[in-house]
């Protein structure tokens, strides 16, 4: 059997990680974590937003992708997904990066939980004020 070249890319949000990998010479399945990504990420909107960037590349149904990811939510981890992919089909086409930047897809999102500080409930709720 022949070994299919692969190109990696890694995808971080909050504290969701995704390693993607896009195999060449494919017809398009996607797998995330050995599921089909329609029932990995059953939510229509986190779908769309990781085959857009097939889409505004126009690679559709040119690669089998493989994820493997882990921590955070469903949509960190989508988000993750989404960044993996981006940067994987960078290494495919150094061209893309041109396109992949005018829709923001190579931008790491560095929002994460704010930590909780002492003598509040949470990150910035203090606790109720009363008066007498």
């Amino acid at each position: 059997m022949a070994e299919t070249q692969y190109y990696e890319g890694l995808g971080r949000r909050k504290t969701a990680t995704a390693r993607v990998r896009l195999h060449t010479g494919g017809n398009g399945n996607f797998t995330v974590n050995d599921k089909s990504v329609e029932k990995y990420f059953p939510r229509s909107i986190d779908q769309v937003h990781i085959n857009h960037v097939f889409k505004v590349t126009g690679t559709i149904g040119r690669f089998d992708i493989t994820v493997k990811v882990e921590g955070g939510g469903i949509t960190g981890q989508a988000d993750a997904v989404r960044l993996g992919v981006a940067r994987a089909l960078l290494k495919v086409n150094p061209d893309n990066r041109r396109v992949l930047r005018q829709y923001k897809m190579l931008t790491r999102d560095p929002r994460a939980k704010e930590r909780k500080k002492p003598g509040l409930k949470r990150a910035r709720k203090a606790p109720q004020y009363t008066k007498r």
